[in-house]
């Protein structure tokens, strides 16, 4: 059994996993959030014709050439070309066409200009300046070309990437499945919501904070219940979730002690250890062990360090549950806000929120970093790392950090 693992060491070891990513197919508005199952190709380019960005006339550019406000160009109009109408006739010298905001060019039109830049009647339009061949046309496939990968297998579903296989014709999608997790909540001093806690209780706000975090992170959550404090109950209670789960967290029993159930009830299980805790403060309570296949993460019953460790080592993992390719978060360096007072014998996870200020992006610590601690997630968008013996630091140190 490995035990005490670098964070690294625990984020690759689960990251070698292997997984079954099923797929299905959704429609188009259904898919926001979800991930790629295949490269999503440009059938036709966008735009798919040459059109007018703005209201105006459509015209040759040669036949503009050498106008001045005192000598002008007078072209006779010999069509209106709505959006959405096929242009009727060509443009020959001598003519133009009335033309609106994303109508094609017609046939021999190589210039437009605005309404605003001519004088025009119901039968001409007279202009005081050349044109150049090309000017204000968007093309056909100047934004998108005819088999450019719209979206690679693996990424997100953006806005972005739903118009522009909206501008494709797609109505569906090819994406995978969202992996289901059921998180198993262990421990006889678990209360229940919407009813008086009783004494020397606390209310179930794991299950809820952790729900939040894995549907975050592209996974559908269930809720597994609440097991009493027996390695007996708890084995038995996650080889039946995870006939249709297709991992688990369970929170509660993974630290030293008396109580160490979910190190017990993953030997009852039969499951396979991968690593019994890790070198990080808070959040290090970590026990993963497989069965059947499947992950189970036994994280630590105290909300706050449990929403660490699946954000600074189970985050990678459930992204690649998920079908994605871009499964670790990002990483920058900060500034401390303020000095970092504390000696530091192991890797510490600082919880905080990213702050621009004189041209500097500086990393604000929350209140309440204890293990416990629910509260300094509320503003939370950055994880800072003080590495293992570091001193304590001056504000301003640069550190590193990751976007959750």
């Amino acid at each position: 059994m490995r035990k005490d693992v670098e964070v690294e060491e625990a984020v690759r070891i689960l990251l070698e996993l292997s997984v079954q990513l099923g797929k299905e197919t959704l429609p188009i508005g259904d898919t926001l959030g979800r991930v790629f199952s295949d490269d999503v190709v440009a059938g036709i380019p966008f735009p798919p014709f040459d059109r007018s960005p703005f209201d105006g006339y459509a015209f040759r550019a040669a036949d503009t050439a050498g106008a001045t406000p005192g000598s002008p160009v007078t072209l006779l109009i010999n069509q209106e070309i709505p959006a959405g109408e096929t242009p009727k006739a060509d443009i020959r010298p001598g003519f133009a066409a009335k033309i609106l905001t994303g109508a094609a060019i017609p046939a021999g039109a190589d210039a437009v200009v605005k309404f605003e830049d001519t004088v025009f009647t119901d039968d001409a339009v007279t202009l005081s300046a050349p044109s150049t061949p090309g000017s204000n046309i968007v093309r056909a496939g100047e934004d998108v070309a005819a088999g450019a990968v719209l979206a690679a297998r693996g990424s997100v579903v953006t806005p972005a990437t739903m118009g522009l296989m909206a501008a494709q014709g797609m109505r569906e999608v090819p994406v995978y499945r969202r992996p289901l997790i059921t998180v198993v909540n262990t421990g006889t001093e678990l209360a229940e919501l919407g009813r008086p806690l009783p004494p020397g209780m606390i209310y179930n706000s794991s299950l809820f904070t952790l729900q939040g975090f894995c549907a975050g992170l592209g996974a559908d959550f269930r809720e597994g219940g609440v097991v009493a404090d027996d390695d007996v109950l708890i084995a038995e209670h996650v080889r039946e979730e995870l006939h249709t789960a297709d991992m688990v967290i369970t929170t509660g029993g993974a630290s030293v002690g008396d109580y160490d159930f979910a190190l017990r009830a993953a030997e009852q299980a039969g499951g396979e250890i991968l690593f019994w805790k890790m070198k990080m403060k808070p959040g290090g309570s970590i026990l993963a062990y497989t069965l059947g296949g499947k992950l189970v993460l036994a994280l630590s019953g105290n909300p706050g360090a449990a929403v660490l460790g699946l954000l600074r080592v189970g985050l990678p993992y459930v992204r690649k549950l998920s079908g994605r390719t871009d499964v670790m978060p990002e990483e920058c360096h900060v500034y401390l806000k303020k000095a970092q007072k504390k000696e530091n014998p192991r890797l510490r996870v600082v919880r905080g929120y990213l702050e621009v200020e004189g041209g500097k992006a500086w990393f604000v610590e929350n209140e309440g970093q204890g293990g416990g601690d629910i509260s300094s997630f509320v503003r939370c968008d950055l994880l800072c790392e003080i590495p293992e013996g570091t001193p304590p630091l001056p504000a301003g140190a640069l550190v590193k950090a990751y976007r959750i």
